[in-house]
């Protein structure tokens, strides 16, 4: 087969957990892959941005990505006489099978074989959190790019459910195909800790949570928590965040402020992807709050590290998660709290949640994602040719 990997629309360090799988997909599928050939579809100016060491691989500029002037006139062109100038371009290619990896056929109504990964449908669920346009935009791609792909691949079981109940998918035409944590993910000796507590100043115990800060991450109910552990319990240890500064992050300082936590949150930001498995060997705690996950990437992570998961009960979270973490109420600070510092205390339940963890995050791997997404093309290369 001829494989198209649709990025248009890829922009680095700023799409959280979809950029993480599209970066470790592509290298999967290098590794495991010499039979078909791929042709890799970004702009010239990200295209750098992927190393290709497979000769079955080839980049092919494709510049419609934002801000360039071809995705002005595609945006200008398409808002006033309804015409996509990039969908005779993407007829034209010579390829078997085209994935798109955003959640949206990009562009819709393509004459090729497609294989859409769908991430999640938040705003079906939590609409609140969305403006007026982002809302619009979502209700015109989504669910009609769900309905023309030829194959669906789900991340989990939560987003293949909400396919089917939402949209009226056929279950028949989703796959569910779990996503993984690389090598770097895994148990550290405490010598080679020792230089990254240092860069970053965490010498007291601490809670780690990894998230933008977008409204669903729900990081004010975890101050909410957090205060009430200081205030009832006398938690003296840290809260580290990092992820992207996102919409709620102005919002997330003034709580801060305001429940005087000052001096027990450590924001560190965004951060390589290098420096994150030596953060997490290092948390005594990971706690994930988050409202909703199509997966939840750091969950996975946290536990191929060792570190304790304390997290959520809602969407995906507990389907990834398994026997491995605690679970909570993400719209109770009282029993978020009540948890985290059950937790935090009890050194022989931490022990088994490390061990437990470990075993749980073998299940993820992103070879087998690669595979598993192999057999997802060769299906919709079959349909095609029925």
């Amino acid at each position: 087969m001829k494989i198209g990997l649709n990025l248009v629309g890829f922009v680095p360090g700023t799409m959280g957990g979809i950029e993480t799988y599209l970066r470790n997909l592509i290298d999967s599928l290098q590794k495991i892959d010499h039979e078909n050939s791929y042709v890799v579809l970004c702009d010239d100016h990200y295209a750098k941005e992927f190393q290709l060491f497979n000769g079955s691989f080839r980049i092919e500029s494709m510049n419609y990505t934002r801000p360039s002037p071809m995705w002005l006139l595609r945006g200008v062109l398409r808002n006033t006489i309804k015409i996509d100038v990039l969908r005779p371009v993407f007829n034209r290619l010579k390829v078997d099978v085209i994935h798109h990896p955003f959640s949206i056929l990009n562009p819709m109504s393509i004459k090729l074989p497609s294989v859409l990964t769908f991430v999640d449908m938040q705003h079906e669920f939590l609409p609140q959190f969305f403006s007026a346009g982002e809302m619009k935009m979502r209700k015109e791609f989504f669910r009609p790019s769900a309905e023309q792909a030829t194959r669906i691949i789900a991340i989990s079981g939560h987003v293949k459910s909400s396919l089917i109940e939402r949209y009226e998918i056929s279950p028949g035409k989703i796959d569910v195909v779990y996503l993984g944590h690389d090598s770097r993910y895994r148990v550290y000796d405490a010598g080679s800790l020792q230089e990254m507590r240092s860069k970053v100043d965490l010498n007291r115990p601490f809670i780690y949570y990894p998230g933008a800060t977008w409204p669903h991450k729900n990081h004010k109910m975890l101050l909410a928590a957090l205060s009430i552990m200081k205030d009832r319990y006398r938690f003296d240890g840290q809260l580290v965040l990092t992820g992207i500064a996102k919409k709620s992050y102005g919002d997330m300082l003034d709580e801060i402020r305001r429940l005087g936590l000052g001096d027990t949150v450590n924001i560190l930001g965004y951060l390589p992807y290098e420096d994150l498995p030596y953060i997490y060997n290092l948390a005594r705690i990971m706690v994930f709050p988050s409202l909703f996950e199509g997966f939840g990437i750091p969950l996975v992570e946290a536990m191929a590290c060792g570190c304790p998961v304390v997290c959520s009960n809602a969407t995906s979270i507990p389907e990834v998660v398994g026997d491995s973490g605690v679970f909570f109420d993400p719209y109770s600070a009282e029993d978020m709290a009540d948890k985290i510092w059950k937790a935090w205390n009890d050194e022989e339940q931490l022990k088994s949640m490390r061990a437990r963890g470990i075993e749980r995050a073998k299940i993820f791997n992103w070879d087998d994602t690669a595979r598993r997404t192999i057999e997802v093309y060769r299906k919709a290369f079959e349909r095609s040719i029925e």
